[in-house]
């Protein structure tokens, strides 16, 4: 379960860096709490998982998926670079976080 949670609060640190660029482009209350609620329940499930999977381990999974997702997801919705060497170095953050899983 600690594995399911971990995902979960990389989806929060995706979403709320993806709220951050939104608040950036209009400053409202709205925005400002989905913001807040963001990264507040990607903190709440990180701390979940790090009840059964080492600190070191759960930081740098979540922040490397987190740094993935947020990468997509500007690609995606806000029209930035898709580069190869973009997608490269993208892709090993994505190896790191899989081989910090499979030797953890």
């Amino acid at each position: 379960m600690a594995w399911i949670y971990l995902v979960i609060a990389s989806f929060g640190e995706i979403f709320g860096v993806m709220c951050i660029n939104w608040f950036i482009q209009k400053k409202t209350l709205g925005r400002l709490a989905l913001l807040i609620v963001s990264f507040g329940g990607g903190f709440v499930f990180l701390s979940l998982a790090m009840r059964s999977i080492p600190m070191g381990t759960a930081y740098a999974i979540w922040t490397g998926l987190g740094a993935a997702g947020a990468v997509l997801i500007g690609i995606l919705l806000f029209g930035e670079s898709a580069g190869w060497k973009r997608m490269l170095f993208l892709a090993c953050i994505i190896a790191s976080a899989a081989g910090l899983k499979l030797f953890s």
